[in-house]
């Protein structure tokens, strides 16, 4: 064939000492793990959207803070957070993962402490905080929502 090239056969990916991804597949299965955009994110957006609030996506509401709330309400300074149970370690459904259990149970517990950080951060700044499981529900965690956001956008009239 004409302007193919013969390609030497790739080795094959191993993974770098200490690294996380303990084989080609566990490390393709982690990078597609979307850190934005969820479903759960999206369904909540879309009860949002549709009750007529408007709002920032992935956003930092603080930009000196280098972390990015889910759903940011600027004006009525509401972060919101839809955390998934494994990264941030839900009481009900956390389960401890069965390959490199240590890194994996030492990085949720650091997740847990940064959210912890997080919110005390936001509320001294004057934000309220508004967290939710992947699991839950999504009108209840709408209904939430708009109910925060409406009270105090009252508020400041």
């Amino acid at each position: 064939m004409q302007g193919s090239k013969s390609e030497a056969p790739k080795e094959p990916w191993v993974p770098p000492d200490g690294s996380w991804a303990s084989s080609a597949a566990r490390r393709r299965n982690m990078q597609a793990i979307r850190s934005r955009d969820t479903k759960p994110e999206r369904l909540v957006r879309s009860l949002l959207h549709a009750r007529g609030l408007r709002y920032r996506v992935a956003a930092r509401p603080l930009p000196e803070l280098r972390r990015t709330a889910d759903i940011v309400f600027r004006p009525a300074k509401v972060a919101v957070f839809i955390d998934g149970c494994y990264w941030h370690g839900c009481p009900e459904h956390y389960v401890s993962p069965k390959s490199n259990p240590a890194y994996w149970s030492a990085k949720v517990a650091r997740n847990i402490a940064r959210d912890r950080d997080t919110d005390k951060q936001l509320q001294a700044a004057g934000w309220t905080v508004l967290r939710f499981w992947e699991h839950s529900p999504s009108e209840e965690c709408a209904a939430k929502i708009a109910a925060t956001v409406r009270r105090l956008r009252k508020a400041k009239e």
